[in-house]
């Protein structure tokens, strides 16, 4: 806050929204640099770590050019996010290629780009791959996902190491797995992957996770299996809301040093939402102050469309005028797209705001703009970068028009 108006670094948000209209995400690259450091040195104790970026939560590409500056591979799950890594400048060798749906091209051409790891899902997956690489000469570097059915304790939707899910292959079935896929030609079966889910807020299931995977290390080197590098994914939380303590990177570092000092592997990270959410913030206008029959409805111009994690999750997202009088107000947030989920937030303290007023939606970085459509034929909403005191639209709004002209009417229908 300067001179009584929210700012992302040294740029006043009302000059964003003046010159570039709203709504807008807006990111702040001190703080992703800040993040990435700060996250780096967390796991100093840890030893040997390769970082890669999890694209999903925020795939811009300037996003991720400053990332890679801060020397931080990539951690994709399509062709599409392993395209934009290279875009970015980060090298083929320092990407993962995670996600449960490989396809056969996609598998193709993570091999023709030369990535550093493949992370298995499946069995069959892993044979199809081998037999790709064996046929250009290559052997196909990869860990085996395990799924350690593990609760993270976090939102259903994101929980990903449980039984349960489609992520990663039974514990209990991993060694026997690993030995078959070991053994096929063209594949490099270097160690194991895991990843329980997103928004931790407390590091006991992370570690009961890899106490797991440090007994099944063990199993498998018993059994002469070669074991060089543990993938331990993400899922750190960040503080959406009033009582969220998630735990610091040194904290989790320190745990991670702890369990795995007597591994002897590479220990490989997949940060995301913890190095981008509270880097960006969701820039609206307010177009109604709406009477309701308990609470006023503030609408707002952003939707659903453009944030769309809390119609998702019920995921909470602070809201803050851009020009606070220091009034409150008790009221509802609701975007303009024709769906009751369109709510932000119900009965919410809020600063005063009316009509036309500017104000924002905090910790919007991760799973934002990534996540946003064009449902209502509404425009995709534009991304901006801000670096002290300058600042450049690094993605475009896309305007409905522009998505009409990509659409086409057959012949027969036509008049």
């Amino acid at each position: 806050m300067l001179h009584g108006s929210l700012h992302c670094e040294q740029v006043d948000l009302a000059a964003i929204a003046e010159a570039v209209g709203t709504p807008v995400y807006v990111y702040s690259t001190a703080t992703l640099r800040r993040h990435a450091q700060v996250f780096r040195d967390g796991l100093k104790a840890a030893g040997r770590v390769h970082l890669a970026f999890a694209i999903k939560a925020n795939p811009n590409l300037a996003v991720l050019r400053v990332l890679a500056q801060e020397g931080y591979g990539a951690d994709v799950v399509s062709g599409g996010e392993m395209r934009r890594a290279l875009a970015a400048g980060i090298p083929a060798a320092d990407i993962v290629f995670s996600g449960v749906g490989k396809t056969r091209a996609e598998l193709c051409a993570a091999l023709d780009a030369g990535i550093g790891q493949f992370n298995l899902e499946l069995e069959e997956e892993g044979e199809v791959l081998a037999a790709m690489a064996h046929a250009r000469g290559q052997r196909a570097p990869a860990t085996l996902r395990v799924n350690p059915d593990v609760d993270a304790g976090t939102h259903a939707k994101i929980s990903t190491g449980r039984k349960e899910n489609k992520f990663g292959v039974d514990i209990d079935r991993a060694v026997e797995m690993y030995g078959r896929l070991a053994e096929l030609d063209g594949m490099s079966l270097r160690g194991i992957a895991i990843h329980i889910g997103s928004q931790l807020l407390d590091l006991a299931p992370l570690e009961a996770a890899y106490v797991r995977i440090g007994a099944l290390i063990a199993e498998l080197r018993k059994f002469g299996h070669f074991i060089s590098r543990v993938d331990l994914g993400g899922g750190l939380g960040v503080p959406y809301k009033p009582g969220d303590v998630p735990p610091s990177p040194a904290e989790y570092g320190a745990m991670v040093a702890r369990v795995t000092r007597d591994w002897d592997v590479e220990l490989m990270f997949e940060p995301g939402r913890v190095l981008v959410a509270n880097a960006g913030v969701l820039l609206t206008k307010v177009i109604w102050v709406k009477p309701g029959s308990i609470n006023p409805y503030v609408i707002v111009d952003a939707a659903m469309n453009d944030l769309a994690r809390p119609a998702m999750y019920d995921a909470w997202h602070d809201f803050a005028a851009v020009h606070p009088s220091g009034a409150r107000m008790t009221a509802n947030i609701a975007g303009p797209v024709c769906e009751t989920g369109d709510t932000f937030a119900m009965g919410r303290d809020i600063d005063l705001v009316s009509s036309d007023d500017l104000a924002v939606f905090r910790s919007a970085g991760a799973y934002g703009a990534t996540m946003a459509s064009t449902y209502n034929s509404r425009a995709l909403v534009p991304e901006v970068l801000v670096d002290g005191d300058r600042f450049a639209i690094v993605a475009d709004r896309i305007h409905p028009e522009t998505i009409l002209a990509a659409e086409r009417v057959p012949e027969w229908l036509e008049a």
